[in-house]
């Protein structure tokens, strides 16, 4: 680990139980049957803990999309052109899904090239490319990246993380995009759960049942490519996460870690955030509490990934979009949990009477 690293994991503690037990008294005194909000009134007295303190306004977020392209997208893991992952980075000028979300709910939305192979030249969209490494190498074969890049690439996201919190930023939703990065994301799951690849690999951006079943193939051989498969115990995160991981992946594992650090809600989005989640928990346990899971994936791999960090997802919808979109559909419940707590009156100051 680097210096940085270091103490960026040494400035993440555990959330403030005490805090949430205020909140959850405070929530008892308005104007309902306790409990009657069901999680709602959890994701309040969640985020109060997190913030460690209780909230007066609801967080202004921001959308964290990270892109980069990934070599094992040549052993036929996707049926999408490569080039879709630079193109995409134009189209989160506006047009793209999570655009359309966070300019509804008023998010900034800040877009990440990690390692796009050939980007078209976007204004606003910020490069966090490290020693010039654009996509990773076929894990199939071998090494997505250097343990140096890796390391590089956490760190930077770590930095755009106190960034944002500097900023005013007091919410960080975190979503991706990459051609073929859910197969790297379950290479990830497979070698830090541990689990088989079978059991982690779905469809992504619409394979069938015989890709599927190749998708799960390559993951096997990227495990044992890489070494990750055998031994006793689980690999060390970084050595998996530059063995079988996305540019991208290593990007949002520095975002989760920084802003835990800060003390801020880290909202999720499916597989791929799952499995950055996965990395940044494995580094740094406390990190969890800090995590809220916005939706579940139908990826077999993003429920198992949950279970493991113990987040139970707010929405579940079927997305698997990935961008950051169902963090971003989240956004309101969030919004809401805090006004019930700020805004709803007591049944004192209401003058109804209690049960």
């Amino acid at each position: 680990m680097t210096a940085s690293l270091d103490s960026t994991l040494a400035s993440i503690a555990p959330i403030d139980e005490a805090i949430r037990a205020e909140a959850a008294v405070r929530l008892d005194a308005k104007t309902k049957p306790p409990g009657s909000l069901g999680r709602l009134e959890e994701l309040a007295c969640r985020l109060a803990a997190i913030r460690r303190s209780l909230p007066r306004d609801p967080p202004r977020p921001a959308i964290v999309v990270a892109a980069a392209d990934h070599g094992v997208w040549v052993e036929g893991v996707s049926p999408y052109p490569q080039e879709v992952t630079g193109q995409m980075l134009a189209n989160f000028a506006g047009g793209a899904a999570v655009s359309v979300l966070a300019r509804q709910e008023g998010a900034r939305l800040v877009v990440v090239d990690a390692g796009v192979i050939d980007p078209p030249a976007v204004e606003g969209v910020r490069s966090a490319v490290v020693a010039g490494v654009r996509g990773t190498g076929n894990i199939a074969v071998g090494p997505a990246m250097g343990r140096d890049v890796a390391m590089g690439l956490i760190e930077r996201g770590s930095a755009l993380a106190d960034e944002l919190a500097d900023e005013g930023a007091q919410l960080v939703a975190v979503g991706d995009m990459g051609i073929a990065n859910t197969t790297s994301a379950s290479a990830i799951c497979a070698a830090l759960l541990p689990a088989t690849p079978a059991s982690v690999c779905g469809p992504g951006t619409g394979l069938d049942a015989a890709g599927v079943a190749r998708k799960a193939d390559v993951v096997g051989a990227a495990l044992i490519a890489n070494r990750l498969t055998g031994g006793n115990g689980r690999p060390d995160p970084v050595r998996a996460l530059a063995g079988v991981g996305g540019l991208e992946i290593a990007f949002l594992v520095g975002v989760i870690l920084g802003t835990a650090a800060r003390r801020r809600p880290i909202l999720l989005d499916g597989l791929v955030t799952g499995a950055a989640a996965l990395v940044a928990a494995t580094l740094a346990p406390a990190a969890t509490g800090s995590m809220i899971a916005a939706t579940r994936s139908p990826e077999p791999g993003h429920a198992l990934v949950l279970e493991r960090l113990g987040l139970d997802p707010l929405l579940d919808l079927g997305l698997r979009l990935g961008e950051g979109s169902g963090a971003a559909l989240a956004l309101p419940l969030v919004r809401s949990a805090v006004a019930i707590l700020t805004e709803m009156a007591t049944f004192e100051g209401a003058g109804v009477s209690r049960a």
